[in-house]
């Protein structure tokens, strides 16, 4: 399985995030700030990888760090899960309803 965890602390965060590319969709995301918590389980749950990611950071100032730090996290952690990127496309197109929108 290709999976990858890893830990990013800095002066304004501390992040720890896991990822399973052939997971199954599953998310738990606490970052302190609700709609990237939103958007990054939607990631998980439509690519079907399982993401854990777990942040705590410096919202007292405001949001920033936080989000470029998880992103950083994400990303690192991911291309670690990937490693030779064997059997990946790298273009698509993908049109999919988000949450209510079929209700």
């Amino acid at each position: 399985m290709r999976k990858a965890s890893l830990e990013r602390n800095t002066k304004e965060t501390e992040i720890s995030v896991a990822v399973n590319i052939d997971g199954t969709g599953r998310a738990d995301i606490s970052t302190g700030i609700g709609f990237l918590d939103h958007m990054l389980e939607q990631v998980a749950r439509h690519s079907l990888m399982d993401i854990t990611l777990k942040a705590k950071g410096d919202l007292h100032v405001d949001q920033h760090h936080t989000t470029e730090d998880s992103g950083i996290a994400l990303g690192t952690a991911l291309a670690k899960a990937l490693g030779d990127k064997k059997g990946i496309t790298r273009f698509a197109c993908v049109y999919l309803p988000m949450d209510e929108a079929l209700t």
